[in-house]
């Protein structure tokens, strides 16, 4: 027998010992079940996060949100603890349109339906630097996988300030996005 002709037999019992395995499993399980036993526990591995909380996960970190709605993320360069993020923040952005402040997220998906948390950013329309067109264009699966990791970070925090109108001053801390006049 050549080395090529050893290792096709191998593949073949292989192939022989997987197709009789996915034949027979489902018989034995079957009949387990049917005599009021379970299989025998396997030492498994432990659960991996659910898929959807890891989609929401990458979402909300490649899309920046950390970076306005979680106070010292971008300072700390990304390490703050997950169970810190999206508290919203006191810091202002102030501009021409006044002054906004980033939403405590986990605050406001706490009291609404993954369903309402589509439509609403569906329809959002905030003041800068908030890019809300993006929401507008982001996948309702992506969507539903933000609410599900937001949701599941629990309530935590304060709501954050109400905007003022371009003529009240913030008081600190704030940062001025105040575009200088072409020269």
């Amino acid at each position: 027998m050549t080395k090529g002709d050893s290792m096709r037999t191998r593949y073949a019992i292989a192939g022989f010992v997987c197709v009789v395995g996915a034949l027979t499993a489902p018989l034995v399980l079957s009949a387990l079940a049917s005599q009021g036993q379970k299989p025998a526990a396997t030492s498994e591995k432990p659960p991996r996060a659910k898929p959807q909380l890891a989609q929401g996960r990458y979402i909300l970190m490649v899309g920046g949100c950390n970076d306005c709605h979680t106070p010292g993320f971008a300072a700390a360069y990304g390490k703050t603890p997950e169970s810190d993020w999206l508290t919203g923040s006191t810091t202002g952005y102030y501009g021409p349109w006044g002054t906004s402040y980033p939403t405590n997220l986990r605050l406001l998906v706490n009291g609404m339906s993954e369903d309402a948390w589509v439509k609403s950013n569906r329809e959002l329309k905030t003041l800068p630097p908030m890019p809300w067109w993006v929401m507008h264009e982001i996948r309702e699966a992506d969507l539903r996988d933000m609410y599900r990791l937001i949701k599941s970070l629990g309530p935590k925090g304060e709501d954050a300030p109400a905007a003022l109108s371009p003529e009240q001053k913030p008081n600190p801390p704030y940062m001025a996005l105040v575009p200088k006049p072409a020269t």
